[in-house]
């Protein structure tokens, strides 16, 4: 029977692969004193769709419960994890999580993901403690060609707040400057009657690279103590970062996120290899704002599947074959301790063809 289509099946050396990133990832973060976390696989689609997170109706799995209810698979952790840290209330402040989310778009279906998430910490604190996490992962698995990317929703808003939007206005304006669309985002502030926002906006767009850029803007926006202030905090996290031994770090002053609940310094981590996202995450203190809560709220997702592509494969054991028959399956299963280095079959008849680097015959040392 076909699957259907973003379904996929794993086998062979790709699970090990996954399992290896699952289990590096696992040992990294709770050295670091994270703790588990696990939700449902299947949630109410208001827990993703509702305005403080915002997700697309249209790209949830989703079915009607009994009672008419809406539910739908797992689409976002962040979100879940919100939920489930507010009912269940933990004093815990560090969060660890792994399995898949569930979305029917350009990407397939199923995603598997391994992340963290940090609340009720300080704002500098749980954010380097996030990244540095990232770093220490990235480095367990041998990985050391990647470029880390800071942004900020700040900068977005407060460009924003002359032109009044609505809900509708905004989200298209966030997914135009999302997707790096310069006609759309200028025709949009344009027609708000303030053609110098849209000017900025569109600049924004190309507003990225190393500290020099956060050099350029800070004199840009001297006389905005808020942008100036968000400036001096990315440069700082740049320069933790750098000082941490990680010197491929860049920002993107005009990075925006579709996920509404996104509030204050965003990162991604890049591979050198491909140019593939291996990590993304951020501040979302807005998120838990649906619970009537001030909480600070930050954390990452590592994207297993991008990760698990780039393993490498273990260096191949030795084959070994043990030729018994049911007499001697008992003695035969005794000897596998004799190899432990090494891949051992049973088999009661000798292979014509073989990929073995050694054929033991199991003698029966009881006399019939």
């Amino acid at each position: 029977m076909f699957l259907p289509s973003g379904s996929q099946d794993r086998i062979g050396e790709k699970l090990n692969h996954q399992a290896k990133v699952n289990s590096i990832f696992r040992k990294v973060v709770q050295q670091r004193n994270y703790h588990a976390i696990e939700t449902p696989v299947v949630e109410y689609a208001q827990t993703f769709t509702n305005r403080h997170v915002g997700m697309e109706f249209n790209k949830l799995l989703k079915w009607f419960d009994r009672d008419g209810e809406i539910e739908v698979l797992r689409a976002d952790w962040t979100t879940a994890i919100a939920r489930a840290l507010m009912t269940q209330n933990p004093s815990q402040s560090k969060w660890f999580y792994q399995g898949s989310v569930f979305q029917n778009d350009e990407k397939g279906i199923e995603r598997q993901q391994a992340g963290i998430e940090l609340i009720r910490t300080d704002l500098l604190l749980g954010e380097m403690e996030t990244l540095f996490t990232a770093v220490d992962v990235l480095k367990a698995l041998s990985i050391d060609q990647y470029m880390i990317e800071l942004g900020h929703t700040g900068i977005f808003d407060y460009m924003i707040k002359p032109l009044g939007l609505n809900e509708d206005e905004e989200e298209s304006l966030r997914v135009a400057m999302d997707d790096k669309q310069e006609d759309v985002v200028f025709q949009l502030a344009v027609e708000k009657g303030h053609p110098s926002i849209a000017n900025h906006l569109v600049k924004l767009i190309h507003a990225y690279g190393g500290k020099e850029i956060l050099v350029e803007y800070r004199e840009h926006w001297k006389d905005s103590e808020e942008l100036v202030e968000i400036i001096d905090h990315l440069e700082q996290l740049v320069t933790s970062l750098e000082q941490l031994g990680v010197q491929d770090v860049i920002v993107d002053l005009g990075s925006v996120r579709k996920l509404r609940y996104y509030s204050g310094t965003m990162f991604s981590g890049y591979l050198k290899k491909n140019g593939d996202v291996c990590f993304s995450g951020g501040r979302y203190d807005r998120l838990y704002a649906q619970f009537n809560k001030e909480i600070s709220a930050v954390g990452l997702a590592f994207y297993v599947d991008v990760l698990t592509a780039i393993m490498e494969d273990e260096p191949a054991k030795r084959q070994v074959c043990l030729l018994a028959c049911p007499k001697t399956h008992v003695k035969a299963e005794k000897m596998r301790m004799n190899f432990p280095d090494a891949q051992v079959d049973i088999l009661y008849q000798r292979p014509k063809e073989h990929h073995y680097d050694q054929i033991i015959h199991v003698q029966d040392e009881v006399e019939s």
